[in-house]
């Protein structure tokens, strides 16, 4: 994919963007007992503060941690779509916790850390399942529409 800094540097502002802005969405809905227009409006309240720690995380610590992570388990010979999945899954258990907390200190009534607990419990599975199947392929096909390369 990102064949170079700048390129990183688009790639993950565009992953984290809409990343965030789908949890932001899906917590909104929570709290809102459901999803209506007002829900996606909501959530883009939240969006500039959300997406730059999302970014500045992802880009210069989480990326790397990560890719270690899923290097624990996979090996540079293995199919690179399956790779990119673990990569993937490694990122959500790593920034799922992270993000919860911090939405928890910043939009939540009540911060305990059995909020948070709840919270990163709630946001788990949703990130996962959006991340491998809906945000990840989507920002892909994004990067790819944008940086395409000419075959040889």
């Amino acid at each position: 994919m990102p064949k170079n800094k700048f390129q990183d540097v688009v790639f993950t502002a565009i992953m984290a963007t809409i990343m965030v802005y789908g949890m932001i969405v899906y917590n909104v809905a929570l709290n809102m007992g459901g999803v209506t227009g007002e829900t996606f409006f909501a959530a883009l309240h939240e969006l500039p503060i959300m997406a730059p720690i999302a970014f500045i995380l992802e880009f210069f610590i989480v990326g790397k941690l990560a890719a270690k992570m899923a290097f624990t388990v996979m090996k540079p010979t293995d199919r690179p779509q399956f790779i990119t999945y673990m990569i993937s899954i490694c990122i959500c258990c790593i920034m799922c916790p992270v993000m919860s907390l911090i939405a928890t200190l910043l939009f939540k009534n009540v911060k305990t850390f059995g909020t948070w607990i709840q919270t990163w419990g709630m946001n788990f599975p949703m990130a996962i399942l959006y991340q491998l199947f809906y945000c990840g392929p989507f920002v892909r096909l994004i990067f790819r529409t944008i940086f395409h390369e000419k075959k040889q």
